[in-house]
């Protein structure tokens, strides 16, 4: 499987999707070309049927450096007017999606972070439902710098992940977080040496389980969320009965009941 650009590249091993963005030079910055590339790539995963997880990373010694300001400067109102625009597809203009995206995709996403993530890039790895650091990875909410607000869904996921005054201090300074303090504070999973070998081999195993479980618990995860407890516990049985008794699940029990220590399989 390949996406419609090489300014990302998608390869799938294995039901696993790796995603990498491929603008090096740029440290894979946001130009209005990379925009679409990464919803063309998200796309072309969604509609993959055989992946069951993917893994999101950057070509180079970046994440994504967020948006390419030179770019957008010179083609002048044209692309920033594109980045706005919205149909009825997704709750989420052109320059969310490349974030909201990842949030929407039925399966998990993991964030494989190396140097830079700022602004944009950023929000793109919060779209994703996990985040592995390596030790040299910086992040930042970095839009306040250049006069403007966190616009690419942050006030979907940054506002969950972190504590609110926490979140209000990242957005009103725009400092730049290390990656010990990204782990610390909950805008990152965990610290790697190789956040990309680390983020296969979740990814691998999250690939190992049963898809029709997988799905539901993202579903579960997100759509439970701004619940209060009678919604959501009603939401957990919703999507238990669309599971339970199938073939599938019934599979994933006997294989679960073989891999026990011996001293428990006779219970």
């Amino acid at each position: 499987m390949s996406a419609d650009s090489d300014r990302v590249l998608v390869s799938t091993i294995d039901h696993v999707a790796h995603v990498r963005m491929n603008r090096a030079d740029k440290r894979n910055g946001l130009d209005l070309a990379q925009v679409d590339a990464i919803v063309a790539a998200a796309a072309a995963v969604a509609s993959d049927r055989s992946v069951r997880a993917v893994v999101l990373s950057g070509e180079g010694p970046s994440f994504c450096a967020g948006l390419d300001w030179a770019s957008f400067m010179s083609g002048g109102m044209g692309s920033a007017s594109r980045l706005l625009e919205r149909d009825a597809s997704s709750p989420a203009n052109l320059a969310q999606k490349v974030c909201w995206a990842w949030t929407e995709l039925r399966v998990p996403v993991i964030a494989a972070i190396r140097g830079a993530a700022f602004g944009g890039g950023l929000q793109l790895a919060l779209g994703c439902d996990l985040r592995y650091v390596a030790v040299d990875a910086r992040l930042s909410v970095m839009e306040i710098r250049y006069g403007l607000i966190p616009d690419m869904t942050a006030s979907r996921t940054l506002l969950r992940l972190v504590r609110d005054d926490i979140a209000r201090e990242l957005v009103y300074t725009g400092r730049v977080v290390e990656a010990e303090e990204a782990v610390r504070i909950g805008l990152a999973t965990r610290l790697c040496d190789d956040p990309i070998a680390d983020a296969l081999a979740t990814a691998q195993q999250i690939a190992s389980m049963s898809p029709a479980a997988i799905r539901a618990s993202k579903r579960l995860c997100i759509d439970t969320v701004d619940l209060d407890a009678a919604a959501a516990l009603a939401r957990e049985t919703e999507l238990q009965l669309e599971i339970i008794g199938k073939p599938e699940q019934l599979e994933a029990v006997q294989a679960a009941m073989m891999k026990r220590p011996a001293a428990y399989r006779d219970e």
